[in-house]
């Protein structure tokens, strides 16, 4: 009895047009998407159709484990939230099934969603944003292919320490030679 009960209210929710979310809920909404448009330094918008679970799950994985976020959202919500941000521009995107991939690091949340999308094809590029700066789906690719803020670190350490190491190396390097010719000399 409990059962059909149940079942009864899901199929009059459908009729109606799905559950609802009151004022206050659709207003934390806003309120989250907007500070993660305000937080992030680069957007990707994406169409996700038929996406399986097992699938959602491990782009959600991939993009955690790389610090980006990754979120599937209203369209109408997400046109509000972008107001007074510097993604205004990207308003035009949101159509269709979209879901929002957003990263503090400029090229992360690109490279992870355009590598998701070359192995899965009901992931599709839109475009997006890099500051107040709009990106076609090709400008996304391109901005893929382009090393983390984590790599060019590594990279700028790598070339600094090297000078010093070299530095190093040729003011130990005549001690060394007086030291051999010495020990040689003492051997004859």
């Amino acid at each position: 009895m409990q059962l059909i009960v149940v079942a009864l209210y899901y199929l009059s929710q459908q009729q109606r047009g799905g559950f609802s979310v009151n004022r206050n809920q659709k207003t934390d909404l806003v309120n989250t998407l907007h500070n993660t448009f305000d937080g992030s330094a680069s957007v990707v918008i994406v169409h996700c159709v038929g996406l399986t679970v097992a699938e959602s799950t491990d782009l959600r994985t991939k993009m955690r484990d790389e610090n980006c976020n990754f979120k599937v959202t209203k369209n109408r919500i997400a046109r509000i939230a972008l107001k007074n941000t510097k993604y205004q521009h990207m308003e035009s995107m949101f159509s269709g099934p979209t879901a929002i991939g957003s990263s503090k690091d400029p090229v992360m949340a690109a490279k992870v969603l355009v590598d998701f999308a070359k192995k899965n094809e009901k992931l599709v590029i839109i475009g997006g944003g890099l500051e107040d700066k709009p990106l076609s789906k090709t400008d996304v690719e391109a901005l893929a292919k382009l090393p983390s803020l984590n790599d060019l670190r590594g990279k700028l350490v790598g070339l600094i320490q090297a000078p010093a190491t070299k530095l190093l190396r040729v003011m130990i390097e005549p001690a060394t030679q007086v030291l051999r010719t010495i020990s040689q000399k003492s051997k004859q």
